[in-house]
């Protein structure tokens, strides 16, 4: 029997990852992904068939938007019956809000979609592009038993494999520039590329892939302070088209006592505007209960976001207001993990 070759389409949006130095200038320049074979030979040893798409204007990563997303999407939706994986690539500033986005959008995914990036041009010298790519290349290629090894939506960088909505970018500088705090990698790349299957995500659904494109812009991040003003909370909160809070709050999810606070986040509440309470640290989550500040919360509404990330958390609010679901139950669904990005 011959052995089937996976065929891989890889997206290209923008960002550091497709630039070329142009060595008469120093100027950076696109990179022709028509003929990436060419420029990297190595993908000739890859035991897949590879296809490539690009956006018609590279954008920056500082551009990326909800647009853009569904862009990305339907990009996936058009080509998602004749290709087994897809790799897309993005600029890393926003890398983990667009991939925890696609986590979201994509419903019933059983196929990987990979995202990457890199911190060097591909044509610089000490690139980590090479690896990033040829590797995201094998995750979103492997395949055990007729089926991808990897069915959700992931994240390749620096030799390990994230779930996607876990992800948070760390580092401007180092070649490590994302780490996943509160949940293990889903796979290394060392001599030989592992996954760690207990931690992966099984599709139990046989419904056909569904792109949800109806997503809500008006969502804000308010990250609290010592000495935030109640002028400044006031302002953002009583925004007139403001739909849905991020909350970052202190530690386990406290928050300053004064009462003016509360009664601004109740007033917030009460007009059907869900606030989502979470942590400003790197690791760990929100326990709400533990302080008294934090039970104040949890007796006027406010979601617990448990230990889902910012970037997570900004695209499920949006996705959840995008599908207009009743405020009766909105809390209880959000605090429902729906694609492992909480637990």
């Amino acid at each position: 029997m011959e052995k089937r070759v996976p065929q891989i389409l890889i997206i290209y949006t923008g960002g550091t990852i497709g630039m070329v130095k142009d060595y008469k200038t120093n100027a950076l320049k696109p990179f022709d992904f028509e003929n990436l074979k060419t420029k990297i030979p190595e993908l000739n040893l890859l035991e897949c068939s590879l296809k490539t798409t690009a956006f018609e204007q590279p954008i920056d990563s500082s551009d990326m938007s909800p647009d853009y997303w569904i862009t990305i999407a339907e990009i996936i939706e058009l080509n998602y019956k004749d290709t087994d994986g897809f790799v897309v690539l993005t600029g890393t500033d926003t890398m983990s809000y667009t991939a925890s986005a696609m986590s979201f959008i994509l419903e019933n995914l059983r196929k990987p979609v990979i995202f990457t990036g890199s911190q060097l041009p591909i044509g610089d010298l000490r690139t980590d592009a090479k690896e990033n790519l040829i590797t995201a290349i094998q995750v979103a290629s492997a395949f055990e038993n007729g089926e991808p090894v990897v069915q959700e939506v992931g994240l390749y960088f620096e030799y390990k494999l994230y779930r996607a909505n876990r992800t948070t970018k760390v580092s401007a500088e180092q070649f490590e520039a994302f780490q996943s705090p509160n949940y293990p990698n889903l796979g290394e790349s060392g001599v030989h590329l592992l996954f760690n299957r207990q931690f992966l995500k099984r599709s139990k659904s046989e419904l056909p892939l569904k792109i949800q494109k109806n997503l809500d812009a008006n969502v804000v991040i308010l990250k609290l302070f010592p000495g935030i003003q109640r002028g400044l909370v006031e302002y953002i909160l009583n925004f007139p088209d403001l739909h849905g809070v991020v909350l970052e709050t202190y530690g386990a999810g406290n928050a300053p006592t004064d009462s003016w606070f509360f009664e601004i986040l109740i007033k917030t509440i009460q007009r059907g505007i869900p606030i989502v309470n979470v942590t400003q640290c790197i690791s760990g989550g929100v326990f709400m209960g533990l302080y008294e500040t934090s039970t104040r919360m949890k007796s006027i509404g406010v979601i617990n976001g448990k230990n889902i990330t910012t970037e997570s958390a900004v695209a499920k609010l949006k996705l959840m207001l995008g599908l207009k679901i009743p405020s009766t139950e909105f809390k209880q669904k959000f605090e429902t993990q729906i694609r492992g990005e909480m637990s």
